[in-house]
């Protein structure tokens, strides 16, 4: 039986920020631990599916918004992931963000975190997204 195949695109939001009071800036990427699904409990990029007719763009844009109740800004894209799990095989278009307008307001989701280069291995990951972490922490953008 063949797998089903799932196209997705997920959000690597990230904040320059203080990492202490007086500290130097530093990026913080936003995480968020799924809240329903065989996959509950694993932490992820917040996205979605890609819709017919829909850019990458524009469904990363609208995924953001249904989720967390915010506008984003995509800068650029930074990698695919192609993942098999048990039951699906996934498609993951990954771009760097910032957030426009919003509170990143949890809806579908059971807790989040803004994570620095130091605490991305904090959290346990989902499989596909683990393997950008090593990418991330040596860009940091």
């Amino acid at each position: 039986m063949e797998k089903k195949h799932v196209h997705v695109v997920a959000a690597i939001i990230y904040k320059e920020e203080s990492q202490e009071p007086g500290g130097t800036p530093g990026k913080r990427i936003f995480a968020t631990q799924r809240g329903y699904g065989p996959l509950a409990g694993g932490w992820e990029f917040p996205g979605g599916k890609v819709e017919p007719g829909e850019t990458l763009e524009d469904a990363l844009v609208r995924e953001i918004r249904e989720e967390l109740d915010t506008q984003i800004t995509v800068e650029r894209y930074f990698d695919r992931v192609e993942y098999e799990y048990d039951t699906f095989y996934l498609e993951m278009d990954c771009f760097l963000c910032t957030v426009a307008a919003g509170d990143l307001v949890l809806k579908e989701h059971a807790d989040s975190a803004w994570l620095t280069a130091e605490t991305l291995d904090s959290v346990d990951w989902l499989p596909a997204d683990i393997s950008l972490i090593g990418k991330i922490r040596q860009s940091m953008f």
